[in-house]
Parts: C-alpha cells; sequence; structure tokens
C-alpha cells in the first residue's frame, strides 16, 4: 500500500479553497498511484474556527465539503478532519472527527477522544468526546486513526482519565495515522518528536502523522509532518514552515510488522531556535496579510533594535516593495535614530519617509495647555508624543489600506512599558512574544553571514527617547534580569517565593510581577500577538484585569 501524507495551509471558514486543494492533492496523489492520502484536523474548515463552529450554516458547509471530496475518492481512499453533528440529544453540539473516504462516500468516521482545554485550546467548548473505539481496516491492513491530543496522553501524570491507544491496541492494529493541528512555539517541535518517538516505541507500531502549516491569525502551524518507525525513531520528516506532500511505500505485514519505504528519506534536522523563529515569525506576517486581503504594511523606524527587527521580517514576509517606513523624530530624538533608520531602510531597500512630529505635538500642547499649563513635564507629556505618532501611522494606514505593523516586545508588554493608543497601536503585533533578550539573539542570528541590521542598532542603549536623555535602564533593571523574572513567572507560573529563590531580590521580583498584574488592562487592548512561545499574551493566557494577586 502507498500512502500520501499532505501538509497543507488552510484557511479558516474558506470551504471551497480547502476542499479545492485537497481535491488537487488527491488527484497529484492518484497520479503516483498512491492507495490513501492523510490530510490535517479540521481541514474543511480551518484550525481553529472558535465560535464559527456555533454557526449551523458553518457546520453544514464542512458536511457540504466532506461529501463533495468523497466524491473524488475512487480508487484511492482519503483521511480528512472536519467537525460533525452529534446526532445525540445529550452532550455537545459537535465531534472533532476524522473522516475516512473511499469509494465515493464516508466509509467510517473517527471522534477524537482526549479534547484539549488548556492554554490556547479551547476544544470541550465545542466538542463531545469520544467514548466508542474502533480502528480502519483498509486493503488488509488495520489503521489506528487517531487525532492529535489522543497521542499525548504518555506521561508519567496523564491529563486525562483515557488513553486512546490502550483502548486501540485491543484490535491488533499495524500502523497508527495521527492527524493533527499542532501549534508551533520554540519547545514544541522537540517535544512534539519526543510524543510521536514514544507512542511507536511503546506501542511498537510505526506511526504516520500529518500536521497542518500556516497561520490563523495569532498562531503558526509549522508542519513538521512525519513517520515513526515501531522503534520510535523518526525516518522521514516533511519540510518545516512550507506546504509539502510526501508518498511512502507499506510492505505486507509479516511476523515482525510492517515495513516503511521513502524515496530520498529527508534527514531529521537539529533545529536552531533562531532560525525556527525566524521562519515561523515570516510565515505569520506573510498568511495574516494574505488571508486578510492586504498586500502593504506600514511601520514606524525609530533607530532602535524593536522596529528594526520588524522591519527585516515583514521585507522578507511581503517583499520590500511593500513596506513602508515612517522614520518619526521630535526634538527628544537622537541623530543616530534617523541615522541609523536609514541605514536599514537602505540595507532592506525599502520605502520610508521622514515625518517630524514636533509641530503636532506642540499642537496638541497648545490645545491642553489651559489644563496643562503650569505643571511639570511627565508622563503624560512623554505619552503624548507616543500617541502623536500612533495618530499620524494610523492615519497614513486608513488612508492607504495598509496594516500597521505593532513593533512592542514582550518584555516591554509585560511590564505596560508602552503607551496605549501610541506605540501598543498597530493591527498585527509582530514580536510580542519576543523577550528583549531573545530580539538581540535573534538579530544576530539573522546578521550572521552579513551586516543586514546595522551594528550601531544592536550596541546603542535602549531608550523610547520621549525627555532628555532618557533610557530603558532608568525605569526597568537590565534586560538580562527582567527577561528572567519573566520567563519564570509568565511561562514558568513561579510564584514570588520561587523566583526569589532563583537569585532574584525580594523587593525587584515584588516590584515587576505588580507592573506584570497591574498592566493586564492595557495587554487587552494590543493587536493580536504572534504566538512562538509556550505562553504568550492573548488568548493562551488568561488572568482578570481586577484581580489583587500579586498588585
Amino acid at each position: 500500500m502507498k500512502i500520501t501524507l499532505s501538509q497543507l495551509s488552510f484557511h479558516t471558514g474558506n470551504f471551497e479553497g480547502n476542499s479545492s486543494k485537497m481535491i488537487a492533492a488527491i488527484e497529484q496523489a492518484k497520479s503516483v498511484g498512491s492507495d490513501l492520502i492523510v490530510f490535517a484536523e479540521l481541514a474543511t474548515c480551518g484550525y481553529p474556527a472558535r465560535d464559527f463552529l456555533e454557526f449551523s450554516d458553518f457546520i453544514s458547509q464542512a458536511e457540504n465539503s466532506i461529501q463533495q471530496i468523497a466524491n473524488h475518492c475512487l480508487g484511492i481512499a482519503a483521511i480528512i478532519g472536519s467537525p460533525r453533528t452529534n446526532p445525540v440529544k445529550a452532550g455537545k453540539d459537535l465531534y472533532n472527527s476524522a473522516y475516512f473516504l473511499s469509494n465515493g462516500k464516508i466509509e467510517e468516521i473517527v471522534d477524537k477522544t482526549l479534547l484539549p482545554n488548556y492554554d490556547i485550546f479551547d476544544e470541550y467548548r465545542y466538542f463531545e468526546p469520544n467514548r466508542q473505539f474502533k480502528t480502519i481496516s483498509y486493503l488488509g491492513y488495520t489503521i489506528a486513526l487517531t487525532i492529535c491530543e489522543d497521542l499525548w496522553n504518555l506521561h508519567d501524570n496523564p491529563m486525562y482519565v483515557t488513553t486512546p491507544m490502550d483502548e486501540l491496541m485491543q484490535f491488533n492494529p499495524d500502523f497508527v495515522i495521527n492527524i493533527a493541528a499542532s501549534p508551533f512555539s520554540t519547545a514544541q517541535i522537540s517535544e512534539r518528536r519526543n510524543i510521536l518517538g514514544g507512542n511507536a516505541s511503546r506501542y511498537h507500531l510505526p506511526i504516520f502523522y500529518v500536521n497542518h502549516i500556516g497561520a490563523q491569525t495569532h498562531l503558526i502551524f509549522d508542519g513538521g509532518s512525519c513517520v515513526t518507525n515501531a522503534e520510535g525513531s523518526i525516518i522521514d520528516e516533511l519540510d518545516f514552515f512550507v506546504e509539502s506532500t510526501k508518498t511512502y511505500d507499506i510492505s505486507k505485514k509479516t511476523d515482525k510488522g510492517i515495513s516503511i519505504e521513502t524515496n530520498k528519506p529527508n534527514p531529521i534536522s537539529i533545529r536552531n531556535k533562531y532560525e525556527d523563529i525566524e521562519n515561523a515569525l515570516v510565515l505569520g506576517i506573510r498568511q495574516y496579510f494574505q488571508k486578510l486581503g492586504f498586500k502593504k504594511a506600514i511601520l514606524g523606524l525609530s533607530g532602535g533594535i524593536d522596529s528594526a527587527l520588524v522591519s527585516y521580517l515583514a521585507a522578507k514576509a511581503l517583499g520590500k516593495e511593500n513596506i513602508w517606513a515612517i522614520m518619526l523624530p521630535s526634538n527628544f530624538s537622537s541623530e543616530h535614530s534617523i541615522s541609523d533608520s536609514l541605514a536599514l531602510a537602505k540595507n532592506l531597500e525599502i520605502g520610508y519617509d521622514i515625518m517630524p512630529i514636533e509641530n503636532t505635538f506642540q499642537s496638541f500642547m497648545g490645545t491642553l495647555d489651559k489644563h496643562f499649563g503650569g505643571t511639570t513635564f511627565g508622563l503624560a507629556e512623554e505619552n503624548l508624543q507616543s500617541r502623536t505618532r500612533g495618530v499620524l501611522l494610523m492615519g497614513l494606514a486608513n488612508k492607504f489600506g495598509h496594516i500597521l505593523l505593532n513593533t512592542s516586545n514582550k518584555s516591554e508588554l509585560a511590564v505596560g512599558y508602552g503607551t496605549l493608543y501610541g506605540d501598543m497601536c498597530g493591527g498585527l503585533s509582530v514580536i510580542g512574544d519576543l523577550y528583549k533578550t531573545e530580539i538581540y539573539e535573534l538579530c544576530r542570528y539573522i546578521n550572521r553571514n552579513e551586516e543586514i541590521i546595522p551594528e550601531a542598532i544592536l550596541t546603542k542603549e535602549p531608550s523610547a527617547e520621549l525627555r532628555p536623555d532618557q533610557k530603558d535602564s532608568d525605569s526597568l533593571p537590565p534586560y538580562e534580569v527582567l527577561d528572567s523574572i519573566l520567563f519564570n513567572y509568565i511561562e514558568e507560573r513561579m510564584g514570588p517565593t520561587q523566583i526569589i529563590g532563583n537569585g532574584h531580590s525580594k523587593e525587584l521580583v515584588q516590584r515587576i510581577l505588580k507592573m506584570v498584574n497591574m498592566n493586564e488592562w492595557k495587554r487587552w487592548q494590543a493587536p493580536p500577538v504572534l504566538r512562538i512561545s509556550k505562553k504568550a499574551f492573548g488568548p493562551g493566557r488568561r488572568v482578570p484585569i481586577s484581580g489583587k494577586y500579586l498588585s
């Protein structure tokens, strides 16, 4: 038997486009003599569909897509993820299902058992868990068909009361197929490989795994579909961050199981954290624009490292001709803020304009003079400069139909070191899940072969330049210290006692954690953040604005 793994990018709710992609892949697989083609979890509707799943018309279109695709499954079978209506009145309205299509019709349906309800996942909000186990029989083989999380209950401390593979082993399957929607994070690729290998070796069965690739708003899917042997080794892996399809030959089963042959096996790559982050963010930007129907991006270019990095990523994602950088100097801006920005724009070959904000800022100040007059220049005036920039950038984006890219980083978002309706404006937060120290590391990686981001930008001391001689260190500890505390609190979910035990002063830890919690209201109003960590700001981190904890 020949099995084709088809790792495609799907668009949430674009049933016609998603179906057309799968039908084209089916026809291609037929042309190489494939017997079975496998697509990802919820492929008909895209993942995650969220509350679209509550619309009966949405589900009807998904079910119609399955019927349409089934018509093309003649001489070949297909496995496709799609939601289906729960025929029983009791319980949730839907199942997260895998359809087995053959002979032009639906032959079998397998429902997902384990429904993740943590971090960015909220599947139990919509789906009923499976409680009846069965395998698929096809061309003399018995297939254990599972859906994503169904393989993840492998830990010493299981998250669920059921382990689907334990139930499926009673049917003596020959191999496992797992269709998934597993989002990217810097830790996920390694963990996913371990989970797949652990299942394969535990049950002594090969696994064929198909994942999504692409981006849905803030979530990025890296692909990495693969095949493991019965010993738990990954014998082939599809490319990361690109659509990919590959066909495998399975030999007849023997007492030792089945053997899998692949043409030109892809060596299992050693992952580089910053290469993966760069590829993920580029993919996230590109698909955000494509799926919303936009082509051009605008951003404020300050001469600092954050806007420099966003400019580079945007130019790589969208093309240099689609980037418009605006330099918005004030009387507090240093000379190198412009010269460094110009050097970057030249290196990237992107379009730019210089738009001084002093006159506009002073106009605001004149309007406010009745109330501000006689008071000391302070935070309100600093923020007003940032909001002046935000007004101008949003005006240009609005006028010409561009998306404003936000350039705030995770360190700033965490402690509220940003101005709402100012530098927090934008339609997409590109680096809002990267700590400042990671931004420096990523820029060094980008410059590994040639100087793309000017060295002067990498070596200058960070500053918002909203008052004379201002530096980030006036308000914040060194970023190496700050980011360590933030990582412990946000990603590792440590309390203050544990963080202090890691070597940080009690006073500093208490101050930083209070800043994080007191600025939750700002983050609720921030643009969507491209997720690259295991705990990003946004839907995956849900804390109350008015909570008392550590405030």
